[in-house]
């Protein structure tokens, strides 16, 4: 596997995730969890950051002993599809759509596809960045990577959780138990992803399985092309934040905003939905009461909890005061 020196630390949380964020060398650990490796202590939940970093990132979690706040740059081999869905076998079939559709459209061999069931009601699947090119770590690496998935999964025609590409996110290890279902996170190879039965799939995650972590695969043009429009959607939002900071213009509900209050969101996208909804809302300085009382009846409609419901509003919030 490459890996930059540039990107070469992440965090590690042994245990639910709540648990403390442990400075580690990512690409050694991960493959210390493709081995099933003793030191990985598969057995447990355990989590590893989606994104890697650089030395400012080791600086500042030694310092704060969090990773709350960090806002540098980050880094990744992989951009991450999480399909998470309340029926197994709907969630099959959209792993089966991308999984397919990235292998035939960046001409992707099926091994070079990083394809794992989550161990719960979805799949993890991983496309090599060096199909894209290789892009190098940046302040908005995580946010191109997401504008990339979006599209990705727009064109495909299926529903991912936007909510992986946090900078600091974490995500399930490979071979690592689920902390509530026992099952492990269990590598699949292209085939057996297509051709097996969900329940199969699920008989084999009662045990984890090493596996190998693939070479990367040479600069495919029509990946790298979509690498560079996501890089120009992201700049663009940048800048249409900026100008209208500079400009003085008055804050306005947004679109994505009053599509959330009147329809909610779909399975994989409420949380983040709800999230930027309540962000948008903090711009013009709206109270949690009345960000309350607009979104709520939508979150929970699309299924959230009225736990998660309140988390989201005020960290949307919060969020976004933070930023001003």
């Amino acid at each position: 596997m490459a890996s930059s020196n540039a990107t070469a630390y992440g965090f590690r949380i042994a245990g639910p995730c709540t648990n403390e964020r442990r400075l580690i060398d990512w690409p050694s650990a991960f493959v210390a969890y493709s081995q099933c490796d003793e030191r990985a202590e598969v057995n447990k939940e355990s989590y590893l950051s989606a994104f890697t970093f650089d030395d400012a990132f080791a600086n500042y979690l030694n310092s704060t002993g969090t990773t709350k706040g960090y806002a540098g740059e980050c880094g990744a081999a992989w951009v991450w599809f999480d399909i998470d869905r309340d029926c197994l076998d709907a969630a099959t079939a959209d792993a089966r759509k991308l999984a397919g559709a990235l292998a035939y459209s960046y001409d992707v061999a099926d091994d070079a596809l990083l394809c794992f069931f989550s161990g719960s009601k979805g799949y993890h699947i991983g496309l090599p960045l060096a199909a894209c090119g290789s892009p190098g770590p940046s302040a908005t690496f995580h946010k191109v990577c997401r504008r990339l998935a979006e599209s990705i999964g727009s064109q495909v025609g299926i529903v991912i959780d936007t909510g992986v590409y946090d900078r600091v996110r974490a995500f399930r290890a490979p071979n690592s138990r689920h902390g509530t279902t026992g099952l492990f996170k269990r590598w699949l190879s292209v085939g057996s992803l297509l051709n097996l039965r969900a329940s199969r799939i699920v008989d084999l995650a009662r045990e984890p399985e090493p596996f190998e972590i693939p070479d990367p695969p040479e600069p495919n043009r029509a990946a790298v092309d979509e690498w560079a429009a996501a890089v120009a959607t992201v700049e663009g939002e940048l800048s249409a934040v900026m100008d209208r900071r500079e400009s003085g213009a008055p804050a306005t509900l947004n679109r994505a905003t009053r599509r959330f209050m009147n329809d909610g969101a779909k399975n994989g996208d409420r949380a983040r939905s709800l999230f930027s909804a309540a962000a948008n809302l903090a711009e013009l300085d709206c109270s949690f009461e009345l960000a309350w009382e607009l979104l709520s009846e939508s979150a929970l409609d699309s299924g959230l909890s009225p736990s998660e419901v309140k988390r989201q509003i005020e960290c949307g919030l919060n969020h976004r005061r933070a930023a001003k």
